[in-house]
């Protein structure tokens, strides 16, 4: 990861200020996705760089040590072997950003990472995740688990309630804690800006959660009715973007929540590239948060390799 955020003092002044323009916002977003994607060649190597950027991912109720050794496994080996080999990229080190868990499987996904000789890092959801209305203490106790189960990154919701009616003030110092509960791991900050309501409000979310110390923001936890959208990564860049004008600190961003194909990939890689520039572009600052995205972008490349499309069960499983 790059240099971690320091945060800052909270700075009302500059909240009170935020005034966001709907509609220049959703004409950017709409000039954005009309922009043409690489083709062949160049459009592989886009892809094998969004996998190198995705924390492989799974939060479901059924999750079991075995499920997350086999998605573990798939984070070490993103593409099959032959592909990459056909390409000349199979010694260069692709694998996914992360391995993404729920804090009790943090332990599950550590040692199957260890036994595999890789060093991966495990990125746990907490603080009670995804609502985030468990009491404070119950939330710090969990990013303080996931911890000490070796998670070297902690994905924490904001409370939505406080947003929401505004208090700044009470957010920031939440975050504050949750930031100084991970200790060394990093913090990813989920905004579930499906719930904010507004661009201002999350912008100001944007701000406040970096203040606090937030090393990456990120839009949503995938369990939101709508989930990451082109005009809310606008919003939420351009807040990157100040905070490192202002600070000289870069936040990263990670979309998440319903991005599946291999073509939403590539819209959110040229989204970041547009609007943060080519800094942003790997695995240190942007991350795509996803649990199927992975199969489709394999399925693309299997194309671009063979010419025909393969069936899902010619690929091995996330």
């Amino acid at each position: 990861m790059s240099a971690r955020n320091a945060g800052s003092v909270l700075d009302l002044d500059w909240i009170s200020r935020v005034r966001v323009n709907h509609q220049a916002v959703l004409k950017r977003a709409q000039y954005i996705q009309s922009l043409k994607v690489s083709k062949k060649q160049w459009q592989a190597a886009w892809l094998l760089k969004a996998v190198t950027c995705i924390d492989l991912t799974t939060l479901a109720g059924d999750d079991t040590p075995s499920n997350v050794h086999r998605l573990c496994l798939k984070a070490i080996q993103p593409v099959r072997l032959d592909l990459l080999k056909n390409m000349d990229m199979h010694d260069k080190g692709i694998t996914t950003a992360a391995v993404c868990v729920y804090p009790s499987r943090v332990a599950d996904a550590v040692r199957s990472l260890k036994a595999a000789h890789s060093d991966l890092p495990v990125a746990s959801v907490a603080t009670g995740f995804p609502a985030g209305q468990t009491p404070l203490e119950t939330r710090l106790q969990e990013v303080r688990l996931a911890v000490r189960d070796g998670a070297a990154e902690i994905d924490v919701v904001i409370n939505r309630t406080l947003a929401l009616s505004g208090q700044w003030e009470a957010m920031y110092r939440e975050l504050h804690q949750f930031r100084e509960a991970c200790g060394d791991a990093h913090m990813k900050t989920i905004l579930a800006t499906g719930e904010l309501g507004t661009f201002t409000n999350i912008y100001k979310a944007s701000i406040v959660s970096m203040m606090a110390g937030s090393d990456f923001i990120k839009t949503s936890t995938g369990k939101e009715p709508v989930n990451a959208t082109y005009p809310v990564a606008i919003v939420m860049a351009r807040a990157i973007r100040d905070y490192y004008l202002s600070t000289g600190y870069k936040v990263g961003f990670k979309p998440a929540g319903g991005i599946r194909t291999a073509h939403e990939a590539l819209v959110w890689l040229t989204l970041i590239k547009e609007e943060l520039g080519p800094d942003w572009l790997c695995p240190h600052l942007f991350r795509l948060g996803a649990s199927s995205l992975l199969a489709d972008i394999e399925r693309q490349i299997y194309h671009y390799v063979t010419g025909r499309y393969a069936a899902f069960h010619e690929l091995p499983m996330a």
